[in-house]
Order: C-alpha cells, then structure tokens, then sequence
C-alpha cells in the first residue's frame, strides 16, 4: 500500500508540473482531494515537492501565455499589442493621480495621546527618553 502511494504522489507531482491545478490533477490521476491534502499535511517532504511542482507548473503556463500573446502580437491583434505595452512599457504603464493637501500639523486630543502612551509602553518604549522636537 505504501509503495502505491508513493507511486500516487509522484505521478501527482508530474501532473502538477503540467497543469499547476490540484483538483485537475486529482481529478485525472482519480485521488480525492481530501487524500492529496492529507499527505501534504503528513509528509514535509511531499509537502515541499509540491510547492516546487506548482511554481514548475506555474512557470510553464506563463511561457505558453507569453508565446501566445507573442503569436498574437504578430498577427496584428491591438488588444494583444496594448497588453505587452501597458505591461512591458513605462509610456504605457497605467497610472493614477492623486491631487489633494495634507495637513500633517495637527494637535492629537488627550484621548488619543493617551492611545500612544499605552501603545509605546506596551512596545516598552519609555518616553522620558526622548525629548520633544519643536
């Protein structure tokens, strides 16, 4: 039983490297997702193999979209063309102004000195040490 398991997990773990989906892989290899996340949970070592499956995976699928839009890119379509711009270029980036002022001299109330008094002794600062900046 032992070594069919361990058969399991690296046949998941190829699956994995090809389509970095645990319910796909589970679902074609016919392993119930609650088995797969059991032997995640008692095997480090599996657990680890994992990770590095799905960033394996991960990778592989962005090369395939990258060829894509790059196929796509060539063949004229202008929403592929604007995506590798907006992505791949400052001019094109997109970008948010923000226009307002900032009043940053303003007197805390008691209350909310106090809020810092509590803050800084529970962070075990003590405020005698520092003097004020006028």
């Amino acid at each position: 039983m032992l070594k069919k398991s361990n058969q399991l997990k690296e046949t998941i773990l190829e699956q994995l490297r090809k389509t970095p989906i645990i319910q796909i892989a589970c679902e074609k290899l016919n392993i119930s997702r609650m088995s797969f996340y059991r032997w995640k949970k008692e095997d480090e070592e599996f657990a680890r193999k994992v990770g590095e499956a799905l960033l394996d995976g991960q990778l592989l699928v962005n090369d395939l979209a990258e060829s894509q839009l790059i196929s796509a890119i060539k063949d004229r379509n202008m929403s592929a063309v604007m995506s590798w711009l907006k992505h791949h270029h400052p001019s094109y980036k997109t970008k948010v102004q923000i226009e307002g002022t900032v009043n940053t001299i303003q007197e805390l109330s008691d209350e909310q000195k106090e809020l810092i008094r509590k803050a800084l002794d529970l962070a075990n600062i003590n405020l005698d040490d520092y003097e004020p900046k006028e």
